[in-house]
């Protein structure tokens, strides 16, 4: 099973909401996932960005990926 670390989006039409969810890489973007860690508010003035660190490094040293937006954020949020 190849897992992913990745966005899950939520939230109205044009008022988007994103959870950080670890999921299987064959799921569907806004499908089932294994565990969420955390989310990103981009509505917000600055955008609000909360992610578990600790729970991203025990899945990436379990195999996990990040996708390239997740990786933006974190470093956006000072965790890489």
């Amino acid at each position: 099973m190849s897992t992913k670390i990745r966005l899950k989006r939520m939230g109205a039409k044009k008022k988007p909401f994103y959870r950080v969810v670890v999921a299987d890489s064959r799921y569907p973007r806004d499908g089932r996932f294994i565990e969420e860690i955390g989310y990103y508010d981009p509505c917000h003035e600055p955008a609000i960005i909360n992610i578990d660190e600790e729970k991203v490094k025990s899945w990436v040293a379990s195999g996990a990926t990040l996708s390239d937006t997740v990786k933006s954020l974190m470093k956006k949020a000072g965790a890489q």
